[in-house]
């Protein structure tokens, strides 16, 4: 299943009073895996940047003023999408900014329904705790070091990582539920029941110390000189 996580930087908190997007971050996965595959871009905001917003991720207007409008790269944008889920932290918020920017844009808004929140994810599985990435990121030893601002691509890489492990850890990618499947499949008396398919099967081998053994080992041990056990007899 492919599923895209991604994060935004804007100018502020609502893009109903003037907010903007400045930048997109996306990180593909495939079956909770990384593939490699990423979107990342910085938009001309075509506004002033608030000193609150730049001291979080900053990024100043002087930086962003030669940058793209978010209009001249949504093509590429939506085809990286595709009509995959969405995940996102605090994804009403991010879904928000997209979806104001393609309105601006003369564009289909992204189908909400779409919509995956790893906050709300959270909440669920650690109700009463910190839900923020920061937080998150500790609980699951994440490595957030290199985090000295935010940042779209790198907060989605670390919301990524965190997505994986709230899912279920990278396990969940490694084929063990399709070679569960298909031994439940197998008849319980088959070899093929005991072993995925991919397996070559082995007849059991014996693993009991043989007379044989036994009576090598207890030469051994008689001919050891002072035993550390021996010591506490």
């Amino acid at each position: 299943m492919r599923e895209i996580i991604f994060d935004t930087e804007t100018t502020g908190f609502d893009p109903k009073t003037g907010d903007r997007l400045v930048e997109i971050g996306c990180i593909e996965l495939v079956d909770r895996r990384e593939t490699g595959q990423t979107f990342h871009a910085y938009f001309n905001p075509e506004r002033d940047m608030p000193a609150a917003a730049e001291a979080v991720h900053g990024l100043s207007i002087q930086f962003l003023s030669d940058k793209p409008l978010f209009a001249e790269r949504i093509d590429e944008l939506m085809a990286f999408l595709g009509d995959a889920p969405l995940i996102a932290h605090n994804a009403v918020f991010d879904f928000g900014f997209v979806n104001a920017e393609l309105a601006r844009a003369g564009r289909p808004a992204l189908d909400m329904a779409r919509m995956c929140c790893t906050v709300q994810m959270a909440r669920k599985l650690h109700p009463g705790a910190k839900h923020s990435l920061d937080a998150l990121c500790t609980r699951y030893g994440i490595d957030r070091s290199h985090r000295v601002k935010h940042g779209a691509l790198l907060d989605a890489e670390l919301l990524a990582h965190l997505y994986i492990e709230m899912t279920g850890g990278r396990q969940i990618g490694l084929g063990l539920a399709s070679s569960a499947a298909g031994s439940a499949a197998a008849s319980p008396s088959s070899p093929m029941a005991a072993r995925g398919h991919d397996r070559p099967f082995r007849e059991p081998r014996p693993h009991m110390a043989s007379a044989a053994d036994l009576a090598r080992h207890a030469a051994f041990v008689a001919g050891l000189n002072q035993p550390l056990w021996l010591d506490t007899v």
